[in-house]
């Protein structure tokens, strides 16, 4: 299981709203960068090897701070999550799975990761899922608005995964959340990254389009529910500073 599994970090943002001129995954969180806290994680699971950590903004900044630590790919323009991993689809060599986390979520356990991957295994799907549910969009849970919502059927299956800007009023309500972490099987999300399309209110390929795509071949999908303080994005300095009293 170890040395089949290849992890690819999504780090090239800027951080807009951040301020700054550094990548997001750098911004520090109690004196240390946000992708420091992910990449603990990995080293304490049963995932072995280096990890692929896509840059892209103030790339040089990202490997002069992680050095040889970690692998590289370059993202020259970031059009999306799903164009992101396609980017890295060269580095992914013999795996035949693929994690795909984030760097600005500096809450995510070592056992987490390998629950995913134990699900993962266990069950055989295309891809595994992680999911979280919340109570409402209130108070601490504001930030999680900009989640993406899961829609199950009366079956209890996934149906398919809405962004917020394409949701209509009774789908934004919904507050089982997809945080986008994800566990692929290799070789179908590779025959499939090319049927992505950026026909959506961003623009932008989704790796989270990938769900639909899996339930309209009829392929098994797998989730897994995880506390959503581990999902604490970055993405405002109001962020930040929760993030700083609930760092697990």
């Amino acid at each position: 299981m170890p040395s089949q599994t290849k992890v690819i970090i999504l780090a090239a943002g800027k951080g807009k709203r951040m301020g700054g001129d550094i990548p997001k995954v750098l911004i520090e969180l109690n004196k240390k960068p946000l992708i420091s806290y992910l990449l603990n994680s990995l080293k304490l699971s049963r995932i072995m090897g280096k990890p692929t950590v896509i840059v892209g903004f103030r790339a040089d900044m990202v490997k002069e701070e992680l050095k040889d630590t970690v692998e590289y790919v370059f993202q020259e323009e970031q059009l999306g999550t799903g164009h992101a991993v396609m980017c890295a689809k060269d580095n992914i060599g013999t795996a035949d799975k693929i994690v795909v986390l984030y760097g600005d979520m500096p809450n995510i356990k070592p056992e987490t990761i390998d629950n995913l991957l134990e699900l993962h295994n266990n069950e055989r799907p295309v891809l595994t899922m992680m999911t979280i549910k919340i109570p409402n969009f209130e108070n601490e849970y504001a930030g999680f608005m900009g989640f993406g919502r899961v829609i199950r059927g009366e079956d209890g299956s996934i149906k398919k995964i809405v962004e917020l800007r394409d949701a209509d009023e009774k789908e934004k309500k919904v507050t089982e959340l997809n945080p986008s972490l994800f566990c692929f099987n290799s070789s179908w999300i590779l025959s499939n990254l090319s049927k992505l399309t950026n026909k959506n209110a961003q623009e932008e390929y989704y790796l989270t389009d990938l769900v639909g795509l899996a339930i309209e071949q009829g392929q098994k999908i797998s989730s897994l529910e995880i506390s959503p303080m581990e999902c604490i994005g970055v993405n405002t300095p109001e962020e930040l500073k929760f993030a700083e009293q609930i760092l697990i």
